[in-house]
């Protein structure tokens, strides 16, 4: 007669189960080990991690929510929709961060900016707002980033002052592409490149490029004047005055030979009052209280 062993099966079953729950309970004691020393490493607190997965959350269902309304053909009712759900949620501007400012009074750009405060973030344009702070004399670029909840952050990058403008009445901070920048007084403008004539701000870059054609000249030039729209007189720290010709090659070579000039002879510093290299290759010098005295630049000098 056989034998029948009742609950052989169950019992093998229920160790299997046992079995899976305890590998089960191993895996899941490794992954939460494993996330909690991946969390430890981050540099945020508990509190600070739970804003960000809030933030990204939240930043998803505005998103998603957007794309839906838009879908639909309903875009406008949605943005505004969507702005009071995000401003009641704490996406709004609340505080605005400024760098890049070392020259530039900081009370204009938050002039421009403050006027985003507690604006829901889906409303601020940063495009426009960039836009309106290049509008600033001193604003050369503008970076405008929101940082999610409740910040906007400014990087200004600010014009170089260059030389300063003569105008009628006072003088003006430029920068290298003839911007004005700010008025200043002479006091402040003393060793500064000044410059003057009519259009000479249009004019700027084309004169740094043709004093780099004289690298030990540029630094004893105090002023240059743009003379009938067309050409240049220099005027030297030592008061004397360089009159080059009309043309960008003519003017450069002119200068060159003006230099090659004064370091065989010292003209600088001499009692020649004007220099005259209008028409190349002659150069006419004036000294006052005697007659002109005329030679080639060839030639050099007495």
């Amino acid at each position: 007669m056989a034998t029948i062993k009742r609950g052989s099966k169950g019992v093998r079953r229920a160790a299997q189960a046992n079995s899976r729950a305890n590998t089960a309970r191993k895996a899941k004691a490794r992954t939460s080990g494993f996330l909690d020393s991946t969390i430890a490493l981050l540099p945020f607190t508990e509190e600070q991690l739970h804003r960000i997965f809030l933030a990204i959350i939240l930043g998803g269902a505005v998103a998603l929510a957007w794309f839906i309304a838009s879908l639909v053909g309903v875009p406008a009712m949605a943005q505004a929709q969507i702005a009071h759900l995000a401003s009641d949620a704490g996406f709004e501007v609340r505080h605005v961060r400024v760098s890049g400012t070392e020259r530039i009074n900081e009370g204009k750009v938050y002039e421009r900016v403050l006027a985003q405060r507690d604006r829901p973030m889906p409303l601020v344009d940063v495009e426009a707002l960039r836009q309106d702070l290049l509008e600033l004399p001193w604003v050369k670029d503008a970076r405008v980033s929101k940082q999610l909840p409740a910040t906007l952050k400014i990087d200004i990058v600010e014009r170089e002052p260059h030389a300063v403008l003569e105008k009628a009445d006072h003088l003006v901070l430029i920068d290298e592409t003839g911007v004005e920048l700010e008025p200043i007084a002479a006091s402040k403008a003393e060793e500064m490149l000044q410059l003057s004539g009519a259009g000479v701000e249009r004019y700027v870059s084309d004169l740094e490029h043709l004093l780099t054609a004289a690298p030990a000249i540029r630094p004893q030039v105090a002023s240059a004047e743009w003379v009938g729209n067309r050409r240049w007189n220099l005027t030297f720290k030592t008061g004397q005055m360089l009159a080059l010709p009309q043309g960008d090659e003519q003017a450069a070579a002119a200068l060159i030979d003006f230099a090659r000039l004064d370091g065989q002879n010292r003209l600088l510093g001499g009692k020649v009052a004007t220099f005259d290299m209008r028409a190349p290759p002659r150069l006419y010098m004036r000294v006052p209280g005697r007659a002109d005295e005329v030679l080639t630049a060839q030639e050099g000098t007495p």
